[in-house]
């Protein structure tokens, strides 16, 4: 996952909000700013401003009918932070496992007390 996008995709993932939209969007399929901001604290207004932050990171596209724009969940750029997340995970275990084995290693090596 290009840095850049990987910033971006953290970024819109930070603010509550905005995970309480990816997550509505990810059960409901799709949504209005209006359907949205029924769930949420703030204004129809303020929604609009969360779903263009989605937007620009990729986590979101926009479908018009007529006056209605609805909204849905694009996963590709969340399936590849997830990806991301779990390689560098997997290199944190390699190094804690490796980590684990020379202490253990040490502790074998001390005579007794």
């Amino acid at each position: 996952m290009d840095h850049q996008l990987r910033v971006s995709v953290f970024s819109a993932l930070a603010d509550p909000s905005r995970r309480f939209v990816v997550e509505t969007l990810a059960s409901r399929g799709t949504a209005t700013p209006t359907e949205l901001a029924a769930g949420l604290p703030v204004t129809r207004q303020a929604v609009t401003k969360h779903l263009a932050a989605l937007r620009e990171a990729g986590l979101v596209e926009a479908t018009r009918s007529g006056r209605e724009t609805r909204y849905a969940l694009t996963p590709q750029p969340l399936a590849a932070a997830v990806g991301w997340i779990e390689e560098v995970g997997a290199v944190w275990d390699e190094r804690l496992g490796a980590l684990k084995r020379l202490l253990e290693r040490g502790k074998e090596a001390e005579p007794p007390a």
